[in-house]
């Protein structure tokens, strides 16, 4: 997620939140960050408005972050970034289903058109080619003022402001629009709603427990699990036979606790991955991603895990593999609590091609699946 990582598949890098000045999460500087508007990699072959639309409710989906990803000794990739868009309609929200989600890998030779051979300077540049973050200043792209996509649909009156469609400019209109429109204060650039706030990313590698330690931990743990789980079944006897005396149980019975004791195994599974998942992030709690290219996600549920054969492979015939997941943590930082239906996950896992193969500069779709908590366990972001 930096220029200096090389991360091998074993190897997990996590990405924790930190305040930035903003000419450091500009294109120029490569950045990894969470909000705002994307900072793009390449300036041509950027997605469309339907590409960016929620596969539910078909309205344009806000920015949710972005991470820099070179892929060591491949000179096509050695600029890459994965940019990841989401849904503002908390409706669109359903349990398991990531169609209101969406990621892009996008790709850079070293020697490219749009940004220097060497590395960018430590010292902030004296002028900010990107300042208005209105047009993309290689290739001219016009950009989208309330999300920061491609957008060449001028304002009819003051024909200085773009939009990706009539969506965002009734959305810019209501908000400041209609009082700026002509004046001198029409294109200064002030931030939308609509946008999440912005951050950094920032890395560092997740220090592995001893596995001694470990594996005593967790054979204490399933112990514990076991006569628990023993304690439980045999005060549900009790409880069972003091309730219905000496009676012999109905099939009607007999049913209703095959179908409870079913119930029973599956919450505690449930639990058990929780309680796993709780484990491993306890050292860094405020960690919002977790970085491991080919490596496994850190599942919050036994439910909704996928096969191999759930995961679609790459166009270009390669496998796709996972590279990294959010975590729910971030939701914190998002501002999007509500009452009733809100934005909301367990995790986003990204998977995207193995090869990472080259796609002339397009934006190419990746794979991202979302995993909710399971109906019965008991979460919060933090």
């Amino acid at each position: 997620m930096s220029r200096d990582t090389n991360v091998s598949p074993a190897e997990v890098v996590l990405g924790f939140l930190e305040e930035a000045e903003p000419w450091r999460l500009r294109s120029p500087q490569f950045p990894s960050k969470v909000g705002g508007k994307p900072a793009w990699l390449s300036q041509k072959g950027l997605p469309s408005l339907p590409g960016l639309e929620c596969e539910t409710c078909r309205l344009p989906m806000a920015f949710l972050l972005q991470v820099y990803a070179p892929v060591s000794g491949q000179d096509r990739s050695f600029h890459r970034t994965l940019f990841l868009f989401c849904c503002r309609t908390p409706e669109c929200y359903t349990h398991n289903d990531s169609r209101c989600m969406k990621v892009f890998r996008s790709q850079l030779p070293r020697r490219n058109e749009f940004y220097p051979y060497d590395p960018p300077p430590e010292d902030e540049p004296l002028s900010d080619p990107e300042d208005n973050q209105s047009v993309l200043p290689v290739s001219g792209v016009k950009m989208c003022w309330v999300c920061g996509c491609p957008g060449n649909k001028a304002c009819s009156r003051c024909q200085i402001v773009t939009y990706c469609g009539k969506h965002h400019q009734t959305l810019h209109w209501k908000q400041t629009h209609k009082k700026e429109c002509g004046s001198q204060d029409a294109s200064i650039v002030t931030t939308s709603p609509f946008l999440f706030p912005e951050s950094e990313l920032v890395t560092e590698p997740e220090e592995e427990e001893e596995e001694g330690r470990e594996e005593n931990t967790k054979e204490a743990e399933g112990e514990e699990e076991e006569e628990e789980d023993t304690k439980e079944a045999e005060g549900e006897e009790k409880g069972d036979g003091a309730h219905r005396g000496v009676d012999c149980p109905s099939s009607a019975d007999t049913l209703a606790e095959t179908d409870l004791e079913e119930m029973a195994m599956c919450e505690t599974e449930d639990n058990k991955v929780l309680q796993r998942f709780k484990k491993k992030i306890a050292p860094e709690p405020h960690q919002v991603v977790r970085y491991s290219r080919g490596g496994s996600p850190l599942w919050i549920s036994p439910q909704h895990v996928p096969s191999d054969q759930d995961i679609p492979p790459c166009t270009c015939g390669a496998k796709r593999t996972f590279e990294f997941q959010v975590m729910p943590q971030l939701l914190n930082s998002l501002c999007v609590d509500a009452k009733g239906a809100s934005i909301d996950w367990g995790t986003l896992a990204v998977y995207t091609c193995s090869a990472s193969c080259n796609q002339d500069n397009h934006y190419y779709p990746e794979f991202i699946w979302k995993q909710d908590f399971s109906t019965g366990q008991q979460h919060k972001h933090s």
